[in-house]
């Protein structure tokens, strides 16, 4: 079976948690991200971690000594779909929520019917959100939104994994001009 980008980042998360109880060198932990990264299947994935403790990566997590599990499929995560159209209508219906609470609460102060003056912040920001929700479901927007935060996120991760390296490497180096 096909391995996922979140399949390749749980087992760089878990050879991480390796380096950092000391079961694998740097240059064995380097060796296995480039592999892990360059997997394409579950079984590449599982060979990467087989001598290590933990679930396997196709299977249903099983947490062992603190290392991260690994979701199931569609477990924790929203529809890049779902994840785009909350990201641009949650603002405009948190908002309009509070006018209209403070229309209706001036209302009841007043003790009358007021103008519903929310309708001018609710109708052209709901017009423009729509013309865009419709643009965006044709155009692939929710998929080009999450490949670019996944990119990002891999970005990120590598970087502390460079970091992690570099305190590994300088630890080792104290260590070696304390034992000299």
């Amino acid at each position: 079976m096909r391995a996922t980008d979140g399949d390749r980042q749980t087992v760089a998360d878990r050879l991480r948690v390796a380096v950092d109880e000391g079961r694998l060198s740097l240059a064995e932990y380097d060796e296995r991200l480039q592999r892990a990264y360059g997997a394409r299947t579950y079984g590449e994935l599982d060979a990467v971690l087989a001598d290590l403790p933990g679930a396997r990566v196709g299977e249903v997590a099983v947490p062992d000594r603190g290392l991260p599990a690994v979701p199931g499929p569609g477990e924790g995560r929203r529809s890049a779909t779902a994840a785009w159209l909350v990201a641009l209508w949650e603002p405009y219906l948190k908002v309009v929520g509070i006018v209209v609470a403070v229309w209706a609460v001036t209302g009841v102060l007043a003790g009358e019917l007021l103008y519903f003056w929310p309708g001018w912040v609710a109708g052209p920001w709901g017009a423009v959100l729509l013309v865009r929700t419709v643009g965006g479901l044709a155009s692939g927007e929710p998929r080009r939104r999450a490949a670019k935060r996944d990119r990002r996120r891999r970005a990120r991760a590598a970087k502390r994994d460079r970091r992690r390296q570099a305190r590994a490497v300088q630890r080792e180096h104290r260590r070696r001009e304390l034992t000299d």
